[in-house]
């Protein structure tokens, strides 16, 4: 199931989230406790050992991090459908003034962070739509017009290494890091946010060194204001609201998967997010990720990611050389398949390298590992393929595919290399 999981995620020969559903389904007829009679054996095993309750694996559709998601799509549906998402574009744009490089560093600046709480195809979306005006300013073949369709996909990639649900491969490493290792929304942020202050600024400078602009002015005009009706007041409270409950759960003590349901309550009770919305939004990522979960849960239990780890002699290897490893094969994979899909393959056989592997407990063990390979998936973005961010602007005409495997390369192997050092002075200070 594994392999052919691995397989179809990479082809997407079915669609990526088709292929997590069918997942779930040959887990519970091959391994599970309802599974065909003829594959369980007496006392509820099977001829590979024991079997998985059938609910364990159902319940992967409904995992605390499928509620996260959710919680996130609520606000941003919200958001767009309230227009706070254009109306904030339209006031944090005014400083930035006209000139070609400083509009891109606040077209870059806005779009991560609405990356962080929103989907980074949606951000990508709502960004594009806002500059497709702006690029009638240039000329056909001023380098200037790749550089502002390009820093929107690439600020939506880094910015969603923000916060817990800013991408999924985020969230999944929160599956894997219980316990002692678990990590907070606001203590994510701390050293998250701060990471994509400084990726971003690298891009901005690579960008507009790359592809510097022959027009010295550019006018940029979002018409709109914010609306006052009382449903927009309660989405703008409600958004603030949950974003400080995220940022401050160390003060009142509800973790991030609680908080994330308060949106849905309250959209929902007030009638802000109807019936037909509830159609638009993405369940396709949840699927895709609770396939992610439901396999990372057979791995484990079924013994089989322990005894990958454990075939592979990583006790020989140095601590350091297994970090940068797993982050490389991670940042690899998610060029050439969905990120998500790359976090789904690889973390739980991560988790269990961290937990067997002795050398590693004085760099961090498992947490730093997990953490490593979730970040290094969400810097494969070379290709048009790579993200729908990627895809989107790609589709626009206006971006070479050379043009982005240079951008891509550069900024993910920049990023590779931030990722080894914020892994590193966070283990120094013991942070984490």
């Amino acid at each position: 199931i594994f392999f052919l999981a691995a397989m179809l995620w990479i082809t997407e020969a079915i669609p990526i989230y088709a292929t997590s559903i069918l997942i779930i389904v040959l887990l519970l007829i091959t391994i599970s406790s309802s599974g065909i009679n003829v594959l369980i054996a007496d006392a509820g095993t099977t001829d590979f050992g024991e079997t998985i309750p059938y609910h364990e694996i159902m319940g992967t559709l409904s995992s605390p991090i499928i509620l996260l998601f959710l919680g996130g799509f609520f606000l941003a549906m919200a958001s767009t459908k309230y227009r706070l998402d254009q109306n904030l574009a339209r006031v944090l744009l005014k400083p930035f003034g006209r000139r070609p490089a400083n509009i891109i560093m606040g077209l870059m600046m806005i779009t991560a962070f609405f990356s962080m709480f929103m989907s980074n195809t949606a951000t990508t979306a709502m960004m594009l739509s806002i500059i497709a005006p702006v690029l009638l300013h240039f000329n056909h073949n001023d380098p200037g017009k790749i550089a502002l369709a390009l820093c929107i996909p690439l600020a939506a990639n880094i910015g969603g290494l923000g916060t817990p649900i800013g991408t999924p491969p985020n969230a999944l490493a929160l599956k894997y890091l219980t316990g002692i290792d678990a990590i907070g929304f606001g203590q994510w942020m701390s050293f998250g946010v701060p990471f994509v202050i400084l990726l971003l600024g690298i891009s901005w400078f690579i960008l507009t060194c790359l592809f510097r602009s022959d027009v010295e002015e550019v006018k940029l005009d979002i018409k709109g204001e914010f609306s006052k009706s009382p449903k927009a007041i309660v989405v703008y409270v409600t958004f603030c609201l949950t974003i400080l409950l995220w940022l401050f759960d160390f003060v009142h003590g509800m973790n991030s998967y609680t908080v994330a349901m308060i949106p849905v309550g309250v959209f929902l009770s007030l009638n802000i997010i109807t019936k037909e919305d509830l159609k638009r939004i993405n369940w396709d990522v949840l699927w895709l990720v609770s396939g992610g979960i439901a396999l990372g849960l057979a791995l484990a239990k079924s013994g089989l990611a322990e005894h990958v780890v454990t075939s592979i002699p990583f006790g020989e290897f140095s601590p350091f050389m297994i970090i940068v490893l797993t982050a490389v094969i991670s940042a690899v994979m998610a060029n050439f398949m969905s990120n998500t899909a790359t976090a789904n393959l690889l973390l739980p056989i991560i988790a269990t390298i961290g937990a067997t592997v002795v050398s590693l407990e004085p760099y961090g063990g498992s947490k730093m590992l997990i953490l490593g390979t979730a970040m290094a998936a969400s810097l494969g973005m070379a290709l048009p393929i790579s993200t729908p961010p990627n895809a989107l602007a790609h589709a626009t005409g206006v971006i070479d595919t050379k043009n982005m495997i240079k951008i891509g390369v550069l900024v993910g192997g920049i990023g590779l290399l931030l990722v080894f050092v914020t892994l590193y002075v966070l283990n120094l200070i013991n942070f984490l």
